[in-house]
């Protein structure tokens, strides 16, 4: 029987990372997919001289979501059209200029929700993924993903809520043996502890394997270029991530995390669709 998963992230490239492999699945399989953006990712870095002449940075993210959605099999791309509120909430600290969108943390969750509950309904979605609380690694707008998500669910009666996430310990032990490879490490994903970030083994219920579908999720990540690119002498994580030998990729990247609302921690599935029957 088909269903309909609905996949809700902050920003453009959000998707690629945590359900990509995840979503071509499910596509493959002749299920339903529609991704959700709050934002358009519209204050990320970006290389100075990568953007065309003109070119505006949240049109290049949008066209590079939809590129992602495209390689992902993807029925229907929204983009609820908020601000990004920037890694570390900076743009809350100032108003909003005229034409401006709010970011996205700052929101009415009730509005926000009122809005996402509406898609979830005309799709008549039965998975809605979300992130963990903490937003896997605190980023403010990540944060409200999951609040807005969980709200909506409830207004709209979604009957599966799923936490996109990362097996802490995982990524925990792939950090260090790409350390002890001779990579270099970007900042953002090394930091002095792990402890807060994302999930712990024994709290996760889903295990997908996506081996199958990890051509499908680089295609998703290399659609976004631009999260490639930077000034100075500091790599960019994705960019690092593609970097990476196709045996460590596959590792790395050949199972999606998640965490079922009102599941009991450890009884470990590995169908985003196990819940329904």
């Amino acid at each position: 029987m088909p269903f309909t998963l609905l996949t809700f992230h902050a920003h453009p490239d959000d998707e690629a990372l945590l359900t990509a492999g995840t979503m071509a699945k499910a596509a493959a399989n002749g299920h339903r997919v529609v991704l959700v953006f709050a934002t358009s990712g519209d204050v990320g870095a970006v290389g100075s001289a990568f953007l065309g002449k003109g070119e505006d940075l949240a049109d290049r993210r949008r066209a590079e979501a939809l590129a992602s959605a495209a390689a992902l099999g993807v029925a229907r791309t929204v983009f609820l059209d908020y601000g990004d509120s920037g890694d570390k909430g900076q743009r809350l600290d100032h108003p909003t200029g005229a034409g401006e969108p709010p970011p996205f943390a700052g929101a009415s969750v009730e509005e926000a929700a009122e809005t996402l509950a509406t898609i979830l309904q005309e799709e008549a979605v039965d998975v809605l993924t979300i992130y963990d609380p903490n937003g896997g690694y605190g980023h403010p707008d990540h944060v409200q993903v999951r609040a807005v998500g969980v709200a909506a669910a409830a207004k709209a009666g979604t009957a599966v809520v799923l936490e996109a996430t990362i097996n802490r310990e995982v990524m925990k032990m792939g950090v260090e043996l790409a350390g002890s490879l001779g990579y270099e490490i970007p900042p953002e994903l090394s930091p002095d502890t792990f402890d807060s970030w994302f999930t712990a083994a024994d709290a996760l219920t889903h295990a997908i394997d996506v081996q199958a579908f990890l051509p499908a999720k680089r295609a998703s990540m290399e659609a976004h270029a631009s999260q490639t690119t930077g000034d100075g002498d500091t790599p960019r994580s994705l960019a690092v991530l593609l970097a990476m030998p196709p045996e460590y990729y596959a590792m790395a990247f050949g199972t999606e995390w998640f965490v079922e609302l009102g599941r009991p921690a450890g009884t470990m599935v590995d169908d985003v669709f196990a819940a329904l029957g």
